[in-house]
């Protein structure tokens, strides 16, 4: 069986078979280590709007999309924290990392206001049939006090892992906003 036909295959079944247990299995992303110098930024702080999520992606279930096209989930496959509170505080921790910069989600926690304002709205962020945790939508960065606006869209596939669970797309997921935050300090915040 090909590769990308058996994971198709796969991910539903640990879907299913987590499903069979009475309580639902809830599954944290881990934190991805952020190695390399740090990248220079523009600014010094940046504050970060909360993430735009689609709605399949804004709740509890972790979402796949099946070999037909079809997402599918478990209501006993759940993310341990809500997704749109943890990306954003995800994204501000890998910035903070990657750039040494003040960045922290809103409400801005800071006395003096901050350089730049990022918002990042997503499309699309599942695991698909092929084997890969796919993110992609735009992002935007605005200068409190003048200076250029910047926004580009954004494409990113990161390998899953075998067997391809939750586990697996979880840290898939993880991969990907760091692949994210390195895309936006590099293109957005220069």
């Amino acid at each position: 069986m090909k590769p990308h036909l058996l994971l198709a295959a796969l991910v539903p079944s640990a879907l299913a078979l987590a499903a069979c247990s009475g309580s639902p299995d809830r599954y944290t992303v881990p934190d991805t280590a952020v190695a390399g110098p740090r990248l220079p930024v523009a600014w010094r702080s940046v504050a970060i709007r909360e993430v735009s999520l689609p709605t399949y992606a804004a709740s509890e279930e972790i979402y796949s999309r099946s070999a037909s096209g079809a997402l599918t989930s478990s209501s006993d496959v759940l993310w341990a924290d809500d997704p749109t509170r943890a990306i954003t505080q995800d994204l501000a921790r890998l910035l903070t990392q990657m750039t040494g910069a003040q960045v922290a989600a809103e409400p801005w926690p800071f006395f003096n206001r901050a350089q730049a304002t990022l918002e990042i709205r997503v499309a699309d962020m599942l695991a698909e049939p092929d084997g890969t945790f796919r993110l992609t939508g735009q992002f935007f960065v605005a200068p409190d006090a003048g200076g250029r606006n910047r926004s580009a869209p954004f494409a990113i596939a990161v390998p899953i892992a075998a067997p391809a669970g939750p586990a697996e797309i979880a840290a898939a997921r993880g991969a990907a906003l760091r692949e994210l935050a390195t895309q936006i300090a590099r293109t957005g915040l220069r």
